[in-house]
């Protein structure tokens, strides 16, 4: 275990804009659905690129738009990225992504199909890309301080463990980074059901309280729009309730407890934006695993906190996700998907700082290179979130 100061350091990656990544990829970022198989074959060709394929992109609009151009152009900001290859359908909307990463100062070049076709748009990606790759490849870490690092959390697969043990473990990692000046985010604003009067009352001030029920309000006008009278097999799911979670309170009391017991929520955000300023924000997100942790992406963050009770195998293309569980039996059964161990914490082996401390030497330990349990198994979820129909 290692208890963490405003001294302590971990190797980073310093990119152009100041920011600290703790990977150092090379994107094949497509645009759109029709655009995954070049740049898979992009991927293919130049060994040590990534592409990051997706299903959506065309005939999206309004709100919808905005988003998906923000998650976008937020992965391929994302300081875990050091270069982007974008690859589109056609170049106008390609030019909009490739502008928003450029405007990091890393390197980021588009290419558009029409006009060109599969053949010739991979053959020129592919030498950009190779350029790219061996650019990146000379990257040195340098010393960082902790409270430079960005750390997200989102819980999933939760049962009675992970809001009695896992969750709390987070809170206390959290209330140690918050105290060095660190920037934090949670959200799964579904799963705050019942427990959003508690985190409003621990909003920083009125305008942030004012901002955070707006965003809960929000969700539960969707709800009421669509007559959903409740969440019945989604929330909680029947793995929740398998777990001993029989109602979308409890599992929002368990949510709740991971943002710790002295963090002050200091602001809020819409999905896939950006803070801009340290300290513990709120983005409105989805709950389903996949989608927040691709958001948290798209907002920058480089390192995220998954507890989980059931036991949850996410993992996302760029930023690396810290399995934690309580459960001994999960810890048993899937010890393959599980970095943080705090089971003792419920067996008593363990105190909650010590168990806080479990989950921080882990942290410092991926930021230093280590692969997380994800990395190493190839979990590689991207996933967007929609909010309309396609027009």
């Amino acid at each position: 275990m290692q208890a963490i100061t405003n001294d302590t350091t971990f190797l980073g990656y310093r990119r152009e804009n100041g920011r600290v990544g703790v990977r150092n990829h090379v994107i094949i970022l497509p645009l759109d659905d029709l655009s995954n198989a070049a740049a898979e074959a992009v991927a293919n060709n130049i060994k040590g690129a990534l592409a990051l394929p997706h299903p959506y992109g065309r005939l999206q609009f309004g709100a919808d738009l905005d988003l998906h151009f923000r998650t976008l152009i937020g992965t391929g900001s994302n300081p875990n990225v050091a270069a982007v290859v974008v690859i589109g359908i056609e170049e106008g909307w390609t030019k909009r992504v490739v502008d928003g990463i450029a405007a990091t100062g890393k390197p980021v070049t588009g290419f558009g199909i029409e006009g060109h076709g599969d053949h010739d748009t991979i053959m020129r990606a592919s030498k950009v890309a190779r350029e790219y790759v061996q650019w990146a490849s000379e990257k040195q870490r340098e010393a960082c301080l902790v409270h430079e690092l960005w750390v997200s959390t989102k819980c999933g697969e939760s049962d009675t463990t992970s809001g009695c043990g896992a969750n709390p473990s987070v809170g206390n990692a959290f209330d140690k980074l918050y105290d060095l000046g660190a920037t934090l985010v949670f959200g799964e604003t579904t799963e705050l059901t019942g427990g959003e009067q508690i985190v409003a009352a621990r909003c920083r001030d009125e305008t942030v309280r004012a901002t955070f029920m707006q965003m809960f309000d929000r969700y539960q006008e969707l709800v009421e729009r669509h007559k959903t009278s409740d969440l019945s097999e989604s929330q909680p799911t029947k793995g929740n309730i398998a777990g001993g979670l029989t109602t979308i309170e409890e599992k929002a009391l368990g949510n709740i407890q991971k943002i710790g017991r002295k963090c002050v929520v200091d602001g809020v955000l819409d999905k896939a934006e950006s803070p801009t300023h340290p300290g513990l924000w709120f983005m409105d997100s989805s709950s389903a695993a996949a989608e927040m942790v691709t958001l948290c992406a798209a907002a920058g963050y480089a390192v995220h906190f998954f507890p989980t009770g059931q036991g949850n195998v996410i993992g996302n293309p760029i930023l690396p996700v810290i399995k934690i569980c309580a459960n001994p039996r999960t810890v048993r059964q899937m010890s393959e998907h599980i970095d943080v161990d705090v089971s003792g914490l419920l067996q008593r082996e363990v105190n909650l700082g010590e168990a806080g401390d479990l989950l921080l030497t882990s942290l410092l330990r991926t930021a230093n290179g280590r692969l997380t349990a994800a990395e190493a198994l190839g979990h590689r979820e991207f996933v967007f979130t929609r909010l309309y129909e396609s027009a």
